[in-house]
């Protein structure tokens, strides 16, 4: 029976509040929509507020989620009476990608109720992906209808059929399979009708993937026709009153085949064209019409208002366009939102169309022609969309989401009897409203300064985090796929322990390593269901590489969610610590080594301390009880010798590797440091007076600066050979797809000489890529040793030597697009400009915006000359504002203040040679008696 609804109307002083109950006898009778009762209802201002968008929701007659995590597409529904029952009642027949079919026959009890046991009559899993269903009259002899299921490399037909049940279980419906084909191509799509004019059956069509129509006349296959110049399938669809094939190719263009041609041309296994048809023998595969509408299709659908007219109606990704049966276009419509799926049908009065449009913003749009008169709100996005007759119930919209939700709705809205109240005038009090701002912005302001926005609570409160590394070795070493030359690389256990005091939620550990140090596990994840817990985890880490990483400090990074009252889901925070890995992980004892290219001389204010004490596991392979000097040996190959003086309070540190003397260096004075903290002595102190080692480090920049210059070249040789490749490629396959053999004319030779040309560039781009990283690690040591030599040699502090460290060590990592040389320049550029900076005229010096690539190291290693330069004659590191103001510090050893002149743009070219020149104790080393190493340092 109809579904009776009705338009009220309230007109309460001057306001209409209209609502517009849509009935369902808008769709016809057996599934069809019934024609013109759309354009006699949809009108008014509810269609008008439609169109700006104040729409209700659709009305949820029966709905259900089919299966877990299951996908469908527009193929993949179908509304028909397939069982053969004769009443006019139509079955909601589903598959999916998962290959399950079901059959439903909703019968909802109250609106809302969502499915019911009985509602659900044939469920079946093919195995087989099903990419489309159709109900059509499939098998010969008879008029019944069948369901044809649509596999990727088969086509099945099945007879649904409904036993009467005998108990209140209902009836019993079963499949049957009456036959199948196996398809020899990959199939995309397919439609069905009576090709050719045939009467009482369906013939069936199937696009493969590559373009073919197959045709199948029910039990027997009858031909298979490839469509010219096809590269992508397309929605296809059958015109009845034409008796054509209408598609639309990879061109954007919508084409048209007659079935008497494709039945009459070649077949598909002879692609190649004979003489006799190159004469006009008339087998060629012709295209009846073509039309190119610019985007791609979604889908296609014919609609005929009678024997005598019919339109073509294709849904673009941004318009839908309604043709002629010749392919001229009757209207088009540009879309406001992203289609999803669309059924067109007819309407009472000749020429006129409705059509159902879904989009991706969850909404059902109904046009009469180009027209929009009405839209309803969806609870999914629908790829698919049907209209039927369910359950005595005319007009049904049956939408299907590719998720699996299938809902059952029809058109409608509540009617709206609300009045809007009358709003109470009351005359202001404005000394009042100000006395209460000035209140209120108290209590704001009060808050902000006790404790600011957010409640703020100690970090240490949430969650506590110690590493612990142990003082031995693993007994068995976990260093696997090592690059070290030596034959046994020790690793080391380090335990994390992580203790709460609140239950938090998404706590993950990130445990971070110098290269070529690595870690047996890096990623830890914790759920903290209660407070008061307690998690510890161990992992292993060894040396991989063949060179020494810049740092031994590792560092155990937390992030976790507190929950709060004002945020349930928690506040992201993240607390750290950092752990020391021991010096013999990477270093072996070794024999000292009596000459060395690169020395160092560190000073200190204390009686020179015993190198054995120092350093108790490297003592064991000293000769002749040498206390005062010291070898090691890195597993990388490199050594280190360390001699103490016996009188002067000096140490030096000397090897072949300039970059190696870093770790030494370091590990001395962090040492000495615990040393004397434990001897209770406070006032311990180093420095550096020799010569500031530039030239060596400046060696060790050019490399690098090489190395990324080498990895651009080759890169953009890599680029051209590829370039190259690919162009020999296209020739030789128009070569090969060229109908007439042609001589190859020695190109699979040159294939074959450019792709060991790629082979051999791609192997030197990874070649290089490896040494610019231990360039930059070797660049990086270096870099931590210039800052500790500058810090011990100028006295700075600990935010000073910061402030260099974040100047001379951006980059974790250095890459193509984002260099070291090019970032240090316009950080010690900016130093220059503003705290180091003698004059008002460099202050308003403009640095450049852009970090590019520099074409030379010669500015970069000016600046840094500079700097030190600056350093020695007073000047401080300092990021407040009043930094920039000149410096009259007179610093001690004959350092004078930088003097004001209007000369100074003649700038840092002068500086740098002023640095050699006038003050020479930044160069000359103070030397030191030449003595045996093994014999200690005399004064």
């Amino acid at each position: 029976m109809p579904f009776p609804l009705r338009v009220c109307g309230v007109d309460t002083e001057g306001m209409q509040v209209y609502s517009l109950w849509v009935s369902l006898q808008l769709f016809g009778a057996g599934g069809a929509p019934c024609p013109g009762t759309l354009a006699g209802v949809l009108k008014g201002k509810s269609a008008e507020s439609s169109r700006k968008g104040d729409s209700a929701s659709a009305r949820d007659w029966w709905s259900t989620v089919l299966g877990e995590k299951e996908e469908f597409d527009q193929g993949c529904l179908c509304l028909a009476d397939v069982d053969n029952t004769g009443n006019g009642q139509d079955k909601i027949i589903v598959g999916s990608f998962m290959g399950y079919l079901r059959i439903f026959n909703p019968h909802p009890v109250k609106t809302g109720d969502g499915t019911q046991a009985e509602d659900l009559l044939l469920e079946v899993h093919l195995r087989d992906p099903i990419l489309q269903v159709e109900v059509g009259k499939f098998v010969s002899g008879t008029e019944m209808l069948h369901l044809a299921v649509l596999h990727s490399r088969k086509l099945c037909v099945y007879s649904i059929s409904g036993t009467l049940g005998n108990v209140e279980h209902g009836n019993q419906y079963q499949i049957k399979l009456m036959y199948e084909h196996n398809l020899q191509r990959t199939a995309c799509n397919m439609t069905y009708g009576s090709f050719g004019g045939v009467k009482g059956r369906d013939l069936i069509c199937i696009q493969s993937m590559d373009g073919m129509l197959m045709v199948f006349e029910q039990e027997s296959y009858a031909f298979g026709r490839f469509l010219p110049g096809s590269l992508l399938p397309g929605p296809l669809a059958y015109s009845s009153r034409t008796d054509s094939f209408i598609t639309v190719s990879s061109c954007r263009q919508v084409e048209s085949y007659k079935y008497q041609v494709l039945a009459f041309a070649t077949d598909a296994d002879k692609r190649q064209e004979t003489e006799q048809q190159k004469l006009g023998s008339g087998k060629r595969l012709v295209v009846d019409w073509t039309l190119n509408i610019g985007e791609q299709a979604l889908d296609i659908c014919i609609v005929s208002f009678n024997q005598s007219a019919s339109s073509v109606f294709v849904l673009g990704e941004r318009n839908f366009f309604c043709l002629k049966d010749n392919g001229q276009i009757r209207f088009m419509k540009k879309l406001d939102c992203s289609p999803s799926c669309f059924l067109p049908y007819c309407s009472v009065s000749e020429g006129t169309t409705n059509t159902l449009i879904g989009n991706h913003n969850n909404m059902l749009h109904i046009y009469q022609d180009v027209t929009l008169k009405w839209a309803t709100q969806l609870p999914h996005i629908p790829v698919a969309v049907r209209v039927g007759c369910l359950h005595d119930l005319k007009g049904v919209i049956v939408t299907l989401s590719d998720d699996g939700h299938l809902q059952c709705s029809y058109l409608g809205t509540d009617p709206s009897l609300f009045q809007a109240p009358k709003v109470e005038s009351r005359e202001l009090h404005y000394d009042e409203l100000d006395i209460e701002l000035k209140e209120l912005q108290k209590i704001i302001k009060d808050v902000n300064k006790s404790q600011g926005v957010w409640p703020m609570t100690e970090r240490e409160d949430d969650l506590k985090v110690s590493a612990m590394v142990s003082p031995n070795f693993d007994s068995v070493s976990q260093a696997t796929d090592v690059e070290v030359g030596t034959d046994l690389v020790p690793s080391v256990t380090v335990k994390v322990t992580l203790q709460n005091r609140l239950a938090l939620q998404k706590a993950k550990l990130s445990v971070y390593v110098q290269p070529p140090l690595v870690l047996t596990c890096d990623q830890f994840t914790f759920e903290f269901m209660a407070p008061e817990m307690s998690r510890t985890v161990s992992f292993s880490v060894y040396l991989k590489g063949s060179y020494t990483p810049p740092q031994l400090e590792g560092n155990a990074v937390v992030s976790y969610s507190r929950p709060s009252d004002r945020n349930p889901d928690g506040i992201p925070r993240v607390i750290q610590c950092k752990f020391r890995l021991p010096l013999k992980l990477i270093c072996l004892p070794g024999q000292p080594s009596k000459t060395a290219s690169h020395k160092l001389t560190i000073d200190t204010n204390k009686s020179p301390v015993s190198l054995l004490s120092l350093f108790p596991g490297f003592a064991n392979l000293s000769e002749d009880d040498q206390v005062n000097v010291m070898g090691f040996h890195f597993l990388g190959g490199s050594r280190v010798t360390l001699l103490a003086s016996k009188t002067s309070q000096r140490y030096r540190i000397q090897s072949e590797q300039f970059e190696d003397l870093w770790l030494i260096t370091n590990e001395l004075i962090i040492r000495l440091q615990e040393y004397f903290e434990k001897q209770g002595i406070k006032d311990f102190a180093c420095s550096f007076s020799g010569s500031m080692p530039l030239q060596e480090y400046f060696e060790l920049i050019d490399h690098h600066f090489e190395l990324r210059i080498n990895g651009e070249k080759l890169e953009e040789l890599l680029s051209e050979r590829a370039i190259q490749f690919r162009a020999i490629q296209r020739r030789l396959l128009t070569r090969f797809k060229d109908k007439t053999p042609a001589p190859l004319q020695h190109l699979d030779t040159l294939l074959d000489g450019t792709y060991k040309q790629v082979i051999a560039l791609a192997d030197a781009v990874e070649e290089n890529q490896d040494n610019l990283f231990q360039s930059f690690t070797k660049l990086r040591s270096a870099t931590h040793l210039v800052i500790l030599l500058i810090g011990l040699w100028q006295k700075l502090s600990p935010d000073q030597v910061a402030i260099l460290e974040a100047a001379f060590l951006p980059l974790q990592h250095d890459t193509q697009e984002l260099g070291w040389e090019e970032t240090v320049d316009a950080a010690i550029s900016h130093l220059l400009k503003t705290c180091l900076s003698k004059s008002s005229k460099e202050q308003a010096l403009n640095l450049s915006s852009q970090l590019n690539i520099p074409k030379d190291t010669s500015r970069l290693k000016k600046h840094i000359t500079l700097l030190c330069d600056r350093l020695a004659k007073g000047g401080r590191l300092c990021l407040s504002t009043d930094a920039a103001a000149p410096q009259t510090i007179v610093m001690p050893g004959g350092c004078t203040a930088i003097p004001e002149s209007d000369l100074e743009e003649r700038s840092i070219e002068q500086d740098s040679t002023e640095l050699f020149t006038n003050h020479k104790h930044l160069i000359v080393e103070t030397p030191m008696p030449e003595v045996s190493p093994l014999q200690g340092i005399s004064e």
